[in-house]
């Protein structure tokens, strides 16, 4: 996945500068994102607790096909996605089909927390609108922007009661999906500076595919483990900054 992401990589960076070169409604550049993101789960008893820092990067492109309306796209990285997942019930085995480092962890008991950490290379496709109230600000609205993910990393960590790590750093690449759709919108200013811009935006994004593999659950002492039927999905918010060339 790495060689692929990295030759994908390349050959945006070319098809970008080229086209930069021969259309005058293109534009292309380079952005950096801090993020926040935390998850949703539909099991009650499965709660989201905690969120992740992390950071996206990557290319954008854009392509004007009216004065102030263009598409969107782009190459980017986002690192360190996630959050915890809190077990509600006896016990429970979310990663049961990673090869953790020891068996005790496919039973962590009540109130026993699995943080997620994920990485993915993303593709966003969307609409861009642009207004200026002068000759070097504008303005700028991305509603709605798509993101296809492919999942890259995916580490886990397991807390217990009182909050300390069981383990920490597992692969748990077997229990999230590799593949990854997404919806946001958001919005900023750009600033004219010679022969480029710079921007700042607000940006948030929802996650609308299951992120999980079907864990297991055991409801009460008695009862055998069964499988969870939950889905859990990615929310995060991010500070984009940024120059367009």
């Amino acid at each position: 996945m790495k060689k692929i992401a990295s030759t994908f990589c390349f050959l945006m960076i070319a098809v970008f500068s080229l086209s930069a070169q021969n259309d005058p409604g293109f534009r292309f550049g380079v952005q950096v994102s801090p993020t926040w993101s935390w998850l949703r789960n539909s099991d009650k008893r499965l709660e989201p607790t905690g969120s992740n820092w992390g950071l996206k990067f990557g290319m954008l492109g854009e392509y004007y096909f009216a004065p102030n309306y263009a598409f969107v796209s782009g190459l980017g990285f986002s690192f360190n996605q996630g959050g915890n997942i809190q077990n509600g019930y006896e016990t429970a085995d979310l990663w049961n089909d990673s090869p953790l480092s020891e068996d005790r962890y496919h039973a962590i008991p009540r109130d026993g927390k699995y943080h997620y950490r994920l990485t993915y290379v993303e593709i966003p496709l969307g609409l861009k609108l642009r207004g200026s109230s002068s000759e070097t600000i504008s303005y700028y609205a991305e509603i709605p922007v798509f993101t296809l993910g492919f999942l890259t990393r995916a580490q886990g960590d397991i807390r217990g009661t009182p909050d300390e790590f069981l383990t920490e750093d597992e692969d748990i690449r077997d229990d999230v999906n590799g593949l990854s759709l997404a919806w946001g919108l958001g919005g900023g200013i750009e600033y004219k500076v010679s022969n480029f811009n710079l921007f700042v935006g607000l940006h948030f994004q929802q996650q609308f595919t299951d992120m999980t593999d079907k864990g297991l659950v055991q409801k009460t002492v008695t009862d055998p483990l069964t499988e969870d039927r939950s889905k859990a999905n990615i929310n995060l918010i991010s500070l984009r900054a940024g120059v367009f060339f």
